[in-house]
């Protein structure tokens, strides 16, 4: 599907023959071509593009073009401390794992919100040649991390305990956070980590996170306030549903979830307010983890910093019922935050979270942009999400394709103000996808260099404008066979 004239490295590529989608929200074109040179978009043709001379051609036929998928809630793609708890460095391998996973899925640039790593840990042990553009957000205040070491704290030196926000920013952080996490706000960390872990320490049986949340949410409530708890009759058959011994008793477990669960929480909620105030005094956008526990407290703090860039991530977070995540959306959005959502593992893979709170949200027209966050590593990839919500008829294409590319710019502008939309003078950050099934990526294009061809990541060598293609002919759906 690639054809070269000329070929030669350092000139235009054409992308032509199939359908644009803009990333503003709104446009939508049926056919056109779209030129790459130096790095930037040049044009979006109407006609077929003629190709000239020294152009690589992507014949596009029976595909749809959209901007680089922009995801500003990731964890895992960074070297230096992982997650909120400041536990250890992810290993290499798994680093460059998901670096793949999410680049094979489309997205080219990527915000990593563990937020205790440090700007200059972004390729630490890693290979640094990978082409996804990674970056990272602070979180260094002092009751953020008092909170990690309450929990974890495994991975922070003495380096990480001294930066600061300020230092961090100065460093290249694009943005503040993540505020809070499962890790420390009894989400969803505690209930495929912590609480299991806890568990298996004193019994030898390693019970499955659904249980470790049965079991979390009896003895603490959603609210962590113990307010929707249960009582010992409940809690007890919940521990024999679980597996663990019938010796286990109900006091013996509620003192193993406030001690594993309830330390770095009132730590994690001072660092919301730190958070916010740095976001309102340095204007950078805060990522915050919104889920029941701490849903009045953003809420609060949007009243009490106006100027404060608020990101409310995963809105759709599974301790709220459907009715909650869209009531604390709205008076958040009323107060001029931004209603994220993310993937978790509740399109595909749905191995501990479903779909309802997202397509609650998206139905009410709340949601703002779309991520993945981590979800213990079962994340589920954005146009996945995408091409649900279109299939469901939420949304238009261009609608949904723009709560992962124009908006997170918008929201996200000294990360991705230079992209987010295929437009005359922004980065050539491109994807082109199966018409059928956005999911489907098939060429992934970042600041104008071909990384990933017909669904595979090229080497180094190879990137750019690969010379070695054959020409092809473009793609003829009608000859393909039926069944």
């Amino acid at each position: 599907m690639m054809t070269r004239s000329g070929a030669a490295r350092g000139h235009d590529i054409l992308i032509r023959g199939g359908s644009v989608i803009i990333g503003d929200g709104r446009s939508f074109l049926e056919r056109a071509s779209v030129r790459i040179r130096g790095g930037e978009v040049v044009s979006v043709e109407s006609d077929g593009g003629m190709p000239g001379d020294d152009v690589v051609v992507i014949e596009a036929q029976g595909c749809t073009t959209l901007p680089g998928i922009i995801n500003a809630h990731a964890h895992g793609c960074a070297g230096g401390p992982s997650m909120p708890s400041g536990s250890k460095p992810f290993a290499p391998t798994e680093i460059e794992y998901f670096r793949n996973r999410h680049l094979l899925a489309g997205t080219t640039t990527l915000l990593n919100v563990c937020g205790l790593s440090l700007a200059d840990e972004i390729n630490a042990g890693v290979a640094a040649s990978h082409p996804l553009d990674i970056h990272v957000a602070t979180a260094h205040t002092l009751s953020s991390l008092a909170a990690a070491m309450a929990i974890d704290g495994k991975g922070l030196k003495a380096r990480h305990r001294r930066a600061t926000i300020d230092s961090q920013v100065a460093a290249g952080a694009k943005a503040l956070g993540e505020a809070g996490g499962g890790q420390t706000l009894g989400g969803g960390a505690q209930d495929y980590r912590f609480i299991p872990a806890a568990i298996e320490a004193m019994t030898g049986i390693r019970i499955h996170p659904r249980a470790a949340r049965s079991l979390k949410e009896a003895v603490l409530g959603r609210y962590l306030d113990g307010s929707d708890g249960t009582d010992d009759d409940r809690l007890q058959a919940l521990i024999a549903e679980s597996g663990l011994p019938a010796g286990f008793g109900a006091g013996a477990m509620r003192r193993l979830i406030e001690s594993t669960v309830l330390p770095p929480v009132a730590l994690a909620r001072q660092g919301f307010r730190e958070i916010a105030e740095h976001s309102a005094r340095l204007g950078l956008p805060a990522l915050f983890h919104s889920a029941t526990p701490t849903a009045a407290t953003l809420i609060s703090l949007a009243e009490a910093f106006p100027k404060a860039r608020i990101v409310a991530g995963h809105s759709n977070h599974p301790m709220f019922t459907p009715e909650e995540s869209v009531r604390f959306a709205h008076k958040l959005k009323q107060r001029g935050a931004t209603i994220e959502v993310s993937t978790l593992d509740c399109i595909e893979t749905r191995f501990r979270n479903g779909p309802d709170n997202l397509d609650a949200l998206v139905g009410e027209g709340l949601v703002d942009t779309l991520a993945t966050d981590f979800a213990g590593g079962d994340w589920d990839p954005i146009l996945s999400a995408i091409h649900r919500i279109i299939r469901k008829g939420q949304l238009s294409s261009a609608a949904a394709v723009a709560l992962a590319t124009g908006n997170v710019a918008k929201a996200f502008p000294q990360l991705a103000g230079d992209r987010g939309m295929i437009a005359r003078g922004k980065r050539a950050d491109i994807v082109v996808c199966d018409e059928h099934n956005l999911s489907r990526v098939r060429h992934v294009i970042i600041k104008g260099r071909i990384v990933v061809f017909n669904g595979a990541i090229l080497p180094p060598t190879d990137q750019a404008f690969p010379g070695h293609f054959p020409l092809q002919a473009p793609v003829d759906r009608s000859s393909r066979p039926e069944g």
